[in-house]
This record gives structure tokens, C-alpha cells and sequence, in this order.
């Protein structure tokens, strides 16, 4: 975009630019992103996407949970028919493999 078309060119010489005096208008005051999900932006995730963080286990019907307790397997959950295409941090996948699962990695 040019500098001639930015809304800024308009506020050359006005102390704030239109951000205001008080609050001033700093980086990324509340983190990038998703960041403080689980902590300070936690209200706003839980109002507007319920259950965006949860277990695994939910996603696993009770009869197959059922079936894999008396075989004393863990359950394969493909997660991507919950519209789920990356899952897996590599801690959450240290913790799986100390907990006796696996990871399947699909193309």
C-alpha cells in the first residue's frame, strides 16, 4: 500500500495519531495471536469457542473406550475427521508415549 492511501498520512503532526492519550497504542499488549488462551484471554475463549481446549477422550465414543479397557489397548483416534489437522506439540507427544500410546503421523 503507498503512503499517500494510509490513514496515518492524515494524522501527521497530531501527538497520537488517533490511538489516544491515555491508553497508548503499544505493540502487542496482550500477546500474538492465541496467546493467553488458558490464562488472561480465557472469558473470551470459553464465551465464543466453547471447548476449544480439551481431552482427547472426548472425542472417543464410550463403547470403544469400553473395548479398548478390557483389551488393554489404547484406542486409535483419528483426529482429523473432527476437523482436527494438527494435534500434537512435541511434549504432548512425549507425554502419549510415556503413558504407553503412540503417535500415527498421516500424510
Amino acid at each position: 500500500m503507498t503512503t499517500r492511501l494510509k490513514k496515518n498520512r492524515k494524522k501527521r503532526g497530531h501527538v497520537s495519531a488517533g490511538h489516544g492519550r491515555i491508553g497508548k497504542h503499544r505493540k502487542h499488549p496482550g500477546g500474538r495471536g492465541n496467546a493467553g488462551g488458558m490464562h488472561h484471554h480465557r472469558i473470551m475463549f470459553d464465551k465464543y469457542h466453547p471447548g476449544y481446549f480439551g481431552k482427547i477422550w472426548s472425542m472417543v465414543p464410550q463403547d470403544v473406550k469400553d473395548k479398548a479397557a478390557k483389551e488393554g489397548k489404547a484406542p486409535l483416534i483419528d483426529v482429523s475427521q473432527f476437523g482436527y489437522f494438527k494435534l500434537i506439540s512435541k511434549i504432548a507427544e512425549k507425554k502419549i508415549k510415556e503413558n504407553g500410546g503412540a503417535v500415527v503421523l498421516t500424510a
